[in-house]
């Protein structure tokens, strides 16, 4: 992978270092040496109807695969065009048009990350390498039955590091949060560097790690309580979550009705803030 198996060798033993400084759930940074997580004191809230806030409508960047017809996507896939390789194998992953063939998928994956990995992370193909390297993670860590591709979480967590330290993307950091998170007694370098990428992503609109964020926090979860700022966060995931992310709207729905007025006031002004912030 010419350099990049050099660069991603740096990353996998020092991931977090690169994506800069951890914040805190409010976006302000955090010492690194701090080991507890910050608190947020709410402010003073406005009455409303917390239920009936929405997010801010956001118009999503068109995806630039939308422009290749079908008709050439593979003559232009074959030639090294990287956008039509991530449609040719956003394709094979779905069974769009074509046989589904994760193995396939995974090879036009492969493609754009081996030749693309140095890329400039603000460039107009960004997002597709970056697209590219979660979607290997994801590979590797479930595998790919009857192939060659085995489960390797380590591997996963390498690609994850890349995409969401090179190239900032929300769902690498939700999925490289959710890594550090995913056991009970996760040590407490892990649980903090997993906390961390969480908000980044949320903070990027990320909705399902808004989902998981404002539950932890909602709850009290392995993190001091902060009911109203949790609240918040699960309102703006909820705006967001498709129909089948039922987990997102029962966790939401739970919270509402475990949570006082003062927690509704509290996390509606949170929330007009954060719309606001958004919009300026």
């Amino acid at each position: 992978m010419r350099t990049f198996r050099r660069t991603i060798l740096a990353l996998a033993l020092g991931a977090i270092p690169v994506a800069g400084p951890g914040f805190g759930f409010d976006g302000a940074p955090v010492n690194a040496k701090d080991t507890a997580l910050p608190v947020v004191s709410p402010q003073p809230g406005t009455a409303g109807a917390l239920k009936r806030t929405a997010a801010p409508a956001t118009s999503a960047s068109a995806d630039p695969a939308d422009a290749i017809p079908n008709s050439t996507v593979m003559s232009l896939a074959e030639s090294g065009h990287p956008i039509a390789q991530w449609k040719l194998g956003k394709m094979y992953a779905d069974g769009d048009g074509v046989a589904q063939d994760d193995l396939r998928a995974f090879e036009y994956f492969s493609r754009i990350a081996n030749a693309h990995a140095e890329d400039n992370p603000m460039g107009p193909q960004a997002s597709v390498v970056a697209n590219a390297f979660v979607a290997l993670g994801r590979y590797y860590l479930s595998g790919i039955p009857n192939s060659k591709i085995k489960a390797d979480p380590e591997r996963a967590r390498e690609m994850l590091s890349y995409a969401a330290s090179y190239f900032s993307n929300a769902d690498a950091q939700y999925d490289l949060a959710r890594l550090y998170l995913k056991t009970p007694d996760a040590s407490r370098d892990d649980f903090r560097y997993g906390a961390r990428w969480l908000n980044l992503a949320a903070q990027k609109g990320q909705h399902q790690a808004q989902a998981l964020l404002g539950q932890m926090l909602f709850n009290g979860d392995r993190l001091p309580p902060q009911r109203a700022r949790g609240l918040m966060w699960l309102t703006l995931a909820r705006d967001s979550a498709t129909p089948e992310e039922t987990w997102i709207k029962e966790n939401y729905n739970r919270a509402v009705a475990k949570a006082s007025e003062d927690d509704k006031t509290m996390a509606l002004q949170m929330l007009e803030h954060w719309v606001q912030g958004r919009r300026d």
